[in-house]
């Protein structure tokens, strides 16, 4: 399906994204919406014709566990409200703990990479398989920026993302962005992975910014596409014509003007880029031709050859993945989860300097979508509230949602005698009341609470 030019639609720049002229389509994340109803924006823009990608964050297909039946219930919701022709994912796990290891679940609150290993492969593809049989749509999977890298990894990433490809027919969803982000930090070759993944099985591209500090790359969201990035789209453009291309933006929302120029900065490069008639060979044609990566040491079940189940989705017939191989999974990645926000010793082989980077970034990462999901909480804390959450973060790992995580957060200032202030103190313990009751307040109560703490704050 051709989707054209496209933005992520979020609701800080939702009236933006309407009037910006040349818009094809538009991206939301799937948990920011309800199963059951559409903000007015975009039914609004589906009026006019535009498509609306449901974008999830929260599958974690890359752990260790089976995907969860209620999330896959929930984001197969939300593409039929939308009449969305696809959904979509990350290749990343976002949870680790649990039965698998008998140990309490932690939650990353962000996207972690998974190992490019045959173990992890074979536990990737099933998860996928699951995932498309509980879809109303196809699924596209996206590439991940990462900060780490995994000791003893068997493949690279164009080949792995082959692999995948080949074994569950996935469709992909190249980001640019994130190549940029391991060609810094990690030093592959953006223009390697192109060549060897399926560029063929694209089913649309992001394109974000981000920004350079002591030498590792922050994919921010939040910043202006940079050139390096638009270079890496003109690279994967030489290759192949991507059905889609979207811009990402996710914080520190610019005028519709920036983001109009953004987008023409997307649609100069993809014109200059495009091959001429006369091209050379067929990239995505070599690629297929070339033999595919040689299985390491590390033993998995053998692959049917794959089959043609009339919609064009090639799948391969496998074997049940066995429980050693999740076992094995779990045991690493709550191993790399614990030490990222538990504090636990690092587990061996990683750069224990880029663990600590990673670590930081997911308590700033916590901090600032509390603040989002809460903005009480910052309003209350004023000054004091990043150091005191991170504070709190690097003791805590978060074990729910942000919402549970806010009201954890509250309730351990206040247990710690927090905030000096006695004011803010008293607008804070009737904030965690009014939040943590088994039911919510009844109106005449919120009413009531309302009153208090505007006679407080005077």
């Amino acid at each position: 399906m051709e989707l054209g030019i496209g933005i992520g639609w979020r609701p800080e720049i939702a009236a933006e994204v309407e009037s910006l002229s040349g818009i094809d389509w538009v991206e939301a994340v799937a948990e920011n919406l309800c199963a059951d109803h559409l903000p007015d924006s975009l039914v609004r823009l589906r009026e006019r014709g535009v498509t609306v990608v449901p974008h999830g964050v929260a599958l974690g297909l890359g752990g260790a566990d089976r995907p969860a039946p209620d999330r896959l219930a929930g984001l197969a919701a939300r593409a039929e409200l939308l009449g969305a022709p696809l959904v979509t994912e990350h290749i990343a796990f976002v949870r680790a703990g649990g039965p698998l290891t008998a140990s309490p679940r932690l939650e990353a609150g962000h996207l972690l990479p998974v190992p490019r290993t045959w173990d992890a492969l074979d536990v990737l593809c099933e998860n996928v398989r699951i995932a498309q049989d509980s879809l109303p749509v196809p699924l596209a999977l996206e590439n991940i920026a990462a900060l780490i890298t995994w000791p003893g990894e068997e493949l690279t990433e164009g080949q792995f993302l082959a692999e995948l490809v080949e074994r569950t027919g996935v469709r992909l969803l190249i980001d640019v962005a994130n190549l940029h982000t391991n060609h810094v930090n990690l030093g592959q070759d953006p223009a390697k992975a192109l060549d060897e993944l399926p560029v063929e099985a694209i089913a649309y591209v992001h394109v974000a910014g981000g920004v350079e500090k002591n030498g590792v790359w922050h994919d921010t969201h939040a910043h202006p596409v940079s050139e390096p990035v638009l270079e890496v789209l003109a690279e994967l453009r030489s290759r192949v014509d991507p059905p889609g291309v979207l811009l990402e933006r996710d914080d520190a929302f610019p005028p519709g003007a920036e983001l109009a120029g953004e987008l023409d900065a997307i649609r100069a490069t993809l014109r200059k880029a495009a091959p001429s008639s006369d091209a050379g060979p067929d990239r995505a044609a070599a690629r297929k031709a070339a033999p595919s990566a040689a299985r390491g040491p590390v033993a998995g079940p053998d692959l049917a050859p794959a089959s043609d189940d009339g919609a064009g989705a090639r799948t391969a017939a496998s074997a049940p993945v066995p429980a050693g191989t999740r076992d094995r999974t779990a045991v690493a990645q709550t191993a790399l989860l614990s030490a990222l926000v538990a504090g636990t010793p690092a587990p061996e082989g990683f750069d224990h300097r880029r663990l600590r980077v990673q670590s930081r970034a997911l308590a700033a990462k916590r901090a600032d979508v509390v603040a989002k999901v809460a903005p009480d909480l910052p309003e209350i804390l004023g000054d004091g509230y990043r150091a005191a959450f991170l504070a709190y973060a690097g003791s805590r790992p978060m074990s729910g949602g942000y919402r549970r995580d806010a009201l954890d957060f509250a309730e351990h200032v206040l247990i710690a005698g927090g905030p000096a202030d006695p004011v803010a103190r008293r607008r804070l313990t009737y904030w965690w009341q009014d939040r943590s009751g088994a039911r919510p307040p009844r109106r005449t109560t919120r009413l009531v609470r309302a009153a208090r703490a505007v006679l407080v704050g005077k």
